[in-house]
């Protein structure tokens, strides 16, 4: 081992026995196990490297080699602050620099027996809801994952009983505020649906200030049997910050799930979306939305496991890529032995819009059973010549046609959305951020 990884890997380790000195006498015996056996996982670990397959174009160097606070206090932010990431009609709940913050947090009105609260708080007031799911995203093999589950401080919980709809979305909002010292911050978040229940989650990422930070979120979810749960995520933080996050989805029969990831901030982001369909008769969407300039980079890994028979599963991801940015798509299909009458289908397609701009695509299937229906595909091009012409030849400016067919590229993910406000909210950025907006606006 070289001197250079010790040291990458020992600031957090040393941040780790001081959060287990100052937490060891408040939190349950299983998370404080849970802890230490990441950190070891971690200490083993150390950074992935380009050398690995799953990482060889996207390189964390910056992240390994930088120095974080690796406990940032959550002061100083306002209701003014708030303002952007807010949804009318929707709950709130405002982790700051990843921990829980009940001045900024509205949760009034829930219905009884749904509990919307602060991870670590959930420890202690509703552990056996918390205990027999919280860790089941696996740190084994992912640093990251472990770094988390090791260095976690807060995050959010939410439980929805059998039988529950919960009307209004409940919009979970984390901000990183910088100051003059880069920080690191690992939110934890566990929404848990039993039988029958019914909720939308909006999970989004923003940025107050302009300086430095690592944010590496872990988000678990268990769907119970035909349960229904709408996820969205919204990643908008500046291109200053760091964004490593694990999806980890669990379903039972009869459940659905669908999630539409929407990224645009970030200097270097990586997701990676583990599914496991574990029940017959489950069905799961993962939608995703990517648009970068500049020199961002962003890196979707899917991985959707069909455990059990009679289950469909269907992935579209899009990329829109200006400048020098690049992306990273790498899904994968794995049907177990058994899992006959499988309906899956995944599609990336990406939109270059520069020269420069670079995606790599690699979608993939894995199938041990002989009754199922996959397919898989990707697309990486420029914008449609013809249909560039057709609309010139309409008196639409070449510019204002060029983003008009754009819109029209990522609308197709925009309109799933199903909450209007966060529909909305897209729909004007992509206003803002194309050249010839106000046209595209009157257009459609």
């Amino acid at each position: 081992m070289t001197t250079a990884i010790a040291t990458e890997k020992d600031q957090y380790l040393e941040g780790f026995e001081r959060l287990a000195e100052a937490f060891g006498s408040r939190e349950p015996a299983r998370v404080i196990e849970l802890r230490r056996a990441a950190a070891d996982a971690f200490a083993t670990l150390g950074f992935p490297t380009t050398r690995q397959e799953e990482w060889r174009f996207t390189n964390v160097a910056p992240i390994a080699a930088a120095s974080f606070d690796l406990e940032p206090d959550s002061d100083g932010v306002s209701q003014e602050d708030l303002e952007p990431f807010v949804y009318d009609g929707t709950l709130q709940l405002v982790l700051v620099n990843g921990r829980f913050v009940a001045e900024l947090s509205h949760l009034e009105g829930l219905p009884e027996g749904v509990v919307v609260s602060s991870l670590a708080a959930a420890w202690r007031s509703h552990p056996e809801q918390v205990e027999p799911h919280l860790g089941f995203a696996k740190f084994a093999e992912h640093p990251f994952v472990a770094l988390n589950t090791a260095l976690h401080q807060d995050g959010a919980f939410l439980f929805f009983p059998r039988g529950v709809v919960v009307e209004q979305a409940i919009n979970i909002i984390h901000l990183g505020h910088t100051g003059d010292k880069p920080f690191a911050c690992f939110p934890r978040l566990l929404i848990v649906g039993e039988e029958s229940s019914q909720a939308t989650v909006v999970e989004q990422y923003g940025t107050i200030g302009d300086g430095a930070y690592f944010t590496c979120p872990v988000t678990e979810v268990v769907v119970g049997p035909n349960t229904t749960i709408d996820h969205y995520k919204l990643q908008r933080e500046s291109t200053a910050a760091f964004h490593v996050a694990t999806f980890q989805l669990l379903q039972d029969r009869d459940s659905n799930f669908s999630s539409h990831s929407i990224s645009w901030g970030g200097g270097l982001v990586r997701n990676d979306v583990n599914a496991v369909l574990d029940g017959e008769g489950a069905e799961s969407t993962l939608n995703g939305l990517y648009m970068v300039e500049g020199t961002q980079l962003v890196d979707n890994h899917m991985r959707v496991e069909h455990a059990k028979a009679h289950c469909d599963s269907h992935e579209l991801f899009k990329g829109i890529l200006e400048d020098r940015a690049r992306a990273v798509f790498n899904g994968r299909i794995y049907v177990h032995p058994g899992a006959q009458k499988t309906d899956a289908k995944q599609t990336n397609r990406n939109l270059l819009l520069s020269k420069n701009a670079v995606a790599n695509s690699n979608p993939q299937l894995e199938i041990f059973a002989d009754d199922v229906k996959c397919t898989h595909g990707s697309t990486v091009g420029q914008l449609d010549d013809l249909g560039v012409f057709y609309l010139r030849s309409r008196g639409i400016g070449e510019e204002a046609a060029r983003s008009l067919l754009t819109y029209a590229f990522a609308a197709d993910i925009v309109e799933r959305i199903k909450v209007p406000a966060v529909r909305r909210d897209l729909e004007e950025f992509l206003f803002r951020r194309l050249p010839k907006g106000d046209v595209v606006r009157q257009a459609v």
